[in-house]
């Protein structure tokens, strides 16, 4: 798939993938096919949780592939590509190099902030903080990935995922050990120092959210983006939440049930990384 050429498909294979449901199959999808010379573009409908795949050769590849990451893709068509689809696809590579610039910012709202969140969280003794870190690491890591792969072989994008999926998926157990530690043991949360934290990186990711604003409309990939960042507000309220239940009551429960869910976030989707094949 080289986005700097123009698209010369001649087939449009559509699969439907029922388990296809959030922004992190889809760039799984991404990176999966992205050894394929023969593919010229890929159309997400995620919604409709489809996938039309352009390419100039034959589709049993195409479908090994995706069968590979166990998310019960079928393929429903194969019909030569039409105007339209060429179009769309060459309308996205136009907006490439914006989108490029965009994830640049994104990288490092999101390696900020896990620095900072980390931090205080240790700091604050929360783990509810320490494993919102995590999860702007995953977004960073993410993000990262998809500017590291631009220009490079199947083989070192795969080499560079499973890295930052190895990595997300050991400190994510080590957040939920430090949890378990923490419930027999007993900590002291800081809750105040716990909510202005999640107050900044609900800031930061309400920047993220503006930044891919004027994408939501255009590039699959920019969708995703939007919905995973909208996802990470919703996150940096339930730690605020948490602060204030800790304020209120003066335990450690609430810190350690954030702490809790959000590790288990990071470690579904860094096992989704893990689980690609070569």
């Amino acid at each position: 798939m080289d986005s700097a050429h123009a698209v010369s498909a001649q087939w449009a294979s559509t699969f439907n993938i029922p388990k296809m449901d959030c922004p992190s199959e889809e760039r799984l999808i991404r990176l999966a096919l992205s050894g394929f010379g023969t593919i010229q573009a890929l159309l997400f409908d995620l919604p409709n949780r489809q996938l039309t795949v352009l390419h100039d050769g034959p589709v049993d590849p195409v479908s090994a592939k995706l069968a590979t990451l166990g998310l019960g893709s079928q393929i429903t068509q194969t019909r030569p590509a039409d105007a339209e689809q060429v179009q769309q696809a060459e309308d996205s590579v136009l907006t490439e190099v914006a989108e490029s610039r965009t994830l640049r910012w994104l990288l490092g709202i999101n390696a900020t902030m896990f620095l900072v969140e980390m931090t205080a969280g240790i700091i604050a003794q929360s783990a509810g903080l320490i494993a919102d870190s995590l999860d702007m690491f995953a977004d960073a890591a993410v993000y990262g990935l998809a500017l590291y792969a631009v220009g490079r072989a199947a083989s070192y994008q795969m080499k560079a995922a499973r890295f930052a999926g190895a990595l997300q998926l050991i400190l994510a157990l080590g957040v939920l050990l430090e949890v378990a530690r923490r419930f027999l043991f007993g900590s002291d949360p800081q809750s105040m120092t716990m909510i202005a934290i999640a107050c900044v990186a609900l800031i930061a990711n309400s920047v993220c959210l503006g930044l891919i604003h004027k994408h939501r409309h255009g590039g699959v990939h920019m969708k995703a983006s939007w919905i995973f960042s909208a996802n990470d507000v919703l996150i940096n309220l339930g730690v605020i939440t948490a602060g204030v239940l800790v304020l209120w009551t003066g335990s450690n429960i609430p810190d350690l049930v954030i702490g809790t869910i959000v590790g288990l976030i990071v470690i579904n989707g860094a096992c989704r990384i893990l689980a690609l094949r070569s």
